[in-house]
């Protein structure tokens, strides 16, 4: 029988339209924390993959930060060689499973695909997360063996994807990795600051066990300043990796911020991330971080902020509203997650900024009102973004009783946390480092991710966590060779 051509198998998207899988429905979805996409069914993942036009120069691959192979492995998927499809993904991707489910593919790899001015894109990240879960289901993602075990051991410092993905690359080169991490918990911002809609907990722990097993050792509930200095941790390890990412809340400045009831974005998140995980959370029981028969008003535009909407939504608020000093044109978060809160009810407000804090004279100092100001764009910004300015006149007063401020991340003071003042910073607080080393301006101790980037999205995390295990290793592949020279 003649195997069939690329034809036949490929380039079906004027045969298929755009699925994303099956959807459960905004009423019942309101209804707990589960994940909103079910997973695909083997022919609608063969179906979609088939969609793909195989183009000579594939804008997915080029605008995916991994460099993810992803028009070989849609093509395996549409063929049905699923394991080959999981092994090619698993090449460039340490998560793909979780990429699947949280990358903002309308922005990347989905809003490159060629045919989407017409036909509408391939649902590339769906297809990745079906074709890592039937690997897991079907035992093909074993643990790491390494070729042979090497004496030098690297410490990382934080547990976010950044330094599981750099981990997982450190022990296939057969070094021992100790992770060090201040929560109890593995997965940083995957555990406690995505909610559960988007990324279910089990899948990051399956990813952290996987590790464990591979022979990563985590030490939880450790504090670097506090259960040791950076100094006494180099002086454990051949080598540090600073992973920690960025948690510092920027701080909205209008008059009234200081009142009660508003809350940064991650301390509001996190809270109901634990209660999920069945911790006891003070602040949640309480009601302070409830959203339930509140007014609720969400301040900023990215991916942070639809996370907090739609867990209001969740939490039962009587009302949530979400401002942006842009339209909805030039709104960093993915249009997916809008049009996700929408249909939950969220009630977005355009072209809005804050102006103060109310308290309506409460006896407890609590915001009860916000007033909000019109916004028009103006001339472009040194970024070609136009620039929102005030429209004169506009103020009006909206119901407030919770407000959470999601404006972006900052660092953290590293050099006086870590009790090492000699770890140099850049002026904006992220760790310097030599960018073909990544090493900082300490001899043995590199960093990556967020906290040199800056707040980011999760996958430069894991390419920034894929680079600085090959730089660690020929690092101390070099030292080793001087050694052996000697």
């Amino acid at each position: 029988m003649a195997t069939p051509n690329q034809a036949e198998i490929m380039l079906k998207f004027t045969k298929h339209q755009k699925n994303m899988p099956n959807k459960r429905g905004a009423v019942e979805r309101l209804q707990d924390f589960d994940e909103v996409y079910q997973n695909f069914s083997p022919p609608r993942a063969a179906e979609q993959a088939s969609r793909c036009s195989q183009c000579g120069v594939p804008f997915c691959h080029i605008h995916c930060p991994l460099g993810n192979n992803i028009p070989d492995w849609l093509r395996l998927t549409a063929e049905g060689r699923l394991q080959d499809a999981h092994e090619m993904a698993s090449m460039t991707n340490n998560m793909p499973e979780i990429c699947g489910r949280i990358c903002p593919q309308d922005r990347l790899c989905e809003g490159n695909c060629v045919i989407e001015n017409d036909f509408s894109s391939v649902t590339i990240g769906s297809v990745e997360k079906y074709i890592t879960e039937v690997a897991w289901e079907n035992g093909w993602i074993k643990t790491i063996t390494p070729p042979h075990e090497r004496t030098e051991s690297i410490g990382i410092i934080g547990s976010g994807p950044t330094g599981l993905t750099a981990a997982e690359e450190l022990r296939k080169y057969g070094f021992q990795v100790h992770i060090y991490d201040r929560h109890d918990r593995s997965g940083g911002l995957l555990i406690y600051g995505i909610p559960s809609f988007k990324l279910e907990k089990h899948v990051v722990t399956r990813r952290t066990n996987y590790l464990e097993k591979s022979g990563v050792i985590f030490h939880q509930n450790f504090e670097v300043g506090v259960d040791a200095t950076l100094s006494e941790l180099r002086s454990k390890h051949d080598a540090i990796l600073i992973a920690t990412g960025v948690y510092k809340a920027r701080e909205i400045k209008v008059p009234g911020a200081g009142l009660g009831n508003i809350f940064p974005a991650l301390e509001y998140l996190t809270a109901e991330c634990r209660t999920d995980l069945g911790d006891n959370v003070p602040a949640f029981e309480s009601g302070a971080l409830d959203a339930s028969g509140k007014n609720v008003i969400v301040i900023g535009g990215g991916d942070t902020a639809m996370d907090c909407v739609r867990t209001a939504v969740r939490q039962g608020a009587k009302s949530v509203k979400c401002l942006y000093r842009r339209d909805r044109d030039n709104m960093p978060g993915s249009m997916r997650e809008v049009e996700n809160a929408e249909e939950e009810g969220v009630e977005f407000v355009w072209l809005t900024a804050p102006e103060a804090f109310i308290d309506e004279g409460d006896k407890q100092g609590s915001v009860k009102a916000v007033r909000i100001t019109r916004m028009r764009l103006g001339a472009p910004d040194a970024t070609g973004r136009q620039s929102p300015e005030p429209v004169p006149g506009s103020d009006e007063t909206l119901p407030c009783d919770m407000a959470i401020t999601a404006l972006g991340f900052s660092p953290e003071n590293l050099p006086t946390m870590f009790c090492t003042p000699e770890l140099g910073v850049t002026r904006w607080g992220t760790v310097k480092v030599n960018h073909s080393s990544l090493m900082t301006n300490l001899d043995g101790i590199f960093a990556a991710g967020d906290i040199v980037r800056g707040a980011s999205l999760v996958v430069w995390a894991i390419r920034d966590g894929r680079d600085a295990s090959n730089t660690i290793a020929n690092w101390l592949d070099e030292k080793a060779n001087a050694v052996a020279a000697e």
